[in-house]
């Protein structure tokens, strides 16, 4: 009887973090939305800031409600610091490429991080990658250039910014595969969300010095600072959301729910922007899933998987 309850206990949290899981894709995808609206109006380092600096609001309420501790007491700045200058460029690159680009297609670009990672962990991480794997990667970047199709009339100069996105997303999580051997994970968001609002409040004084490469900040109207207070109040919960679904359910069996984004991402820009992706787009998007899928089956299958996956924005 205490197996199958113990069994069923189980059952229980992995359908838990599904739900949370399919939730924070949900939470995500909108606020990617949501940056795509302010980026008409205002520039990507005030996003980030808010982006940020908001996001600690419902962590702080949650770690109040349930009286867990956040270790803030860390002897490896020099490797946060590293994290926080990758992720911000990759978050800051993807909200550029947000404003420029169709929601689908911005997103489907993204989607190669986990590609992009798979290859870099070689010569970063010391990794032995093997055929299988080696052969997910090429594929993947098959669809990647199906998406992008270099040297045709169609293509979009925007397609590199998300493509630098998804690369420097990869160089984040191969830095926090390093500082997750020495650091906890609520540790490690707090000094990149810390880092990413400071890089986001100081791009204000650089946007007064250079208007014309950085963009200087812009006073928010009632609806701005809807929108703005939204970025970040819906980031944070949905970093949380995703946290706890991850440690409820095995990453095997969760992560495949967020290619979902995809999903959502098609329905925001057809609803909002009357966007409709067109055929190189959803066959390069599911190229690019069914690579990024084998590639967790095959870490999975070896037990290299991390403790947890943090998304890039």
């Amino acid at each position: 009887m205490t197996d199958i309850a113990s069994k069923a206990g189980a059952g229980a949290g992995v359908l838990r973090g599904i739900f949370l899981m399919l939730l924070s894709v949900f939470l995500f995808s909108s606020m990617d939305a949501i940056i795509k609206w302010a980026s008409r109006d205002y520039p990507t380092g005030q996003i980030v800031f808010f982006r940020n600096f908001l996001a600690f609001v419902p962590v702080f309420l949650f770690l109040w409600h349930t009286g867990a501790a956040m270790p803030l007491r860390t002897r490896h700045l020099g490797g946060h610091l590293i994290r926080g200058l990758v992720g911000v460029a990759s978050m800051s690159l993807f909200f550029l490429a947000l404003g420029l680009l169709p929601l689908a297609d911005a997103m489907a670009l993204g989607m190669s991080g986990p590609i992009f990672l798979t290859a870099l962990s070689v010569p970063l991480l010391s990794e032995r990658v093997g055929i299988r794997r080696w052969s997910a990667v090429l594929v993947g970047f098959v669809g990647v250039l199906v998406m992008v199709r270099p040297g045709s009339g169609v293509f979009h100069p925007a397609a590199l910014i998300a493509l630098g996105g998804a690369f420097f997303y990869a160089l984040a999580m191969v830095s926090i595969r390093r500082l997750s051997r020495v650091e906890p994970a609520t540790t490690i968001v707090f000094y990149f969300t810390l880092f990413a609002a400071l890089v986001g409040l100081l791009s204000w004084p650089l946007g007064v010095i250079a208007p014309g490469w950085l963009g200087a900040w812009v006073r928010p109207d009632l609806e701005g600072w809807m929108v703005l207070i939204g970025i970040g109040l819906i980031g944070g919960t949905a970093q949380l959301t995703m946290t706890y679904a991850f440690k409820l359910a095995p990453v095997a069996v969760i992560a495949p729910f967020e290619y979902g984004a995809i999903i959502i991402g098609v329905s925001y820009g057809f609803a909002i922007w009357n966007e409709v992706p067109d055929w190189a787009i959803l066959l390069g998007a599911a190229i690019v899933i069914a690579s990024g899928l084998y590639i967790l089956y095959r870490e999975a299958k070896l037990r290299r998987l991390p403790a947890a996956i943090e998304p890039p924005v």
